[in-house]
């Protein structure tokens, strides 16, 4: 077991449960743009691509067109800036985790596929000033994950050696991500996908609760 030195956070389904929440806020749009819904926990594999994908993952095959994914995408967008902080919780026992990393001297960082400024809007509101060295999300020059762009640039600078360093995540995006980076990859069996799943993506580690996450630091 490797002992690292920092560590990089998956924010949906790692940190944050914002099933119901983005589950919500995909119906909503769907309602308002005339297409069917789904239940919540279809949005388990809908969510984990960027917002984009998960419209086209949302939409009837017929309208899967470049004109009707970017108007839904437009109503998701402007629906997701007032509801992002709705029905969102952090899972039972991220508090102490972070808590105890910090004090273990560990430093973290958060990447995900979110829009940038969400992912600032909601490390803001969820978590403790100074808990995150880092946090990035997908911008214009970040390519979603598995792309590793992202997480080499928390890399360059978190100032640890890539040996030190993994990357904790509950799908198997996370798990290619961190293989990509070259660096440990985690997998979290509490957020949104299976074992199966990030054991065929080629985790190093499988962690069921976040106090197991303390064993490598």
């Amino acid at each position: 077991m490797p002992n690292l030195k920092a560590l990089l956070f998956d924010l949906d389904g790692t940190l944050l449960d914002t099933l119901t929440s983005l589950a919500n806020c995909f119906n909503r749009v769907l309602t308002v743009a005339g297409y069917p819904t789904h239940p919540v926990q279809a949005y388990r594999h809908f969510i984990g691509d960027g917002a984009r994908q998960c419209v086209i993952r949302c939409l009837p095959e017929q309208v899967q067109d470049e004109k009707t994914i970017d108007h839904v995408l437009q109503l998701q967008q402007a629906d997701y800036r007032l509801s992002w902080q709705q029905d969102v919780e952090l899972y039972s026992g991220i508090e102490t985790l972070l808590a105890e990393l910090k004090a273990r001297g560990c430093k973290m960082a958060v990447l995900s596929n979110k829009d940038h400024g969400f992912v600032e809007q909601c490390i803001g509101h969820f978590f403790k000033p100074d808990t995150f060295v880092a946090v990035q999300g997908y911008s214009a020059t970040i390519p979603h994950k598995p792309d590793a762009a992202g997480a080499k640039q928390l890399i360059s600078q978190l100032g640890i050696s890539a040996s030190e360093i993994a990357l904790l995540g509950d799908t198997a995006v996370d798990i290619l991500t961190a293989n990509a980076a070259e660096i440990c990859s985690i997998g979290a069996l509490w957020g949104f996908r299976d074992r199966l799943e990030l054991e065929s993506a080629g985790a190093n580690y499988l962690v069921k609760t976040p106090q197991d996450v303390l064993e490598f630091f």
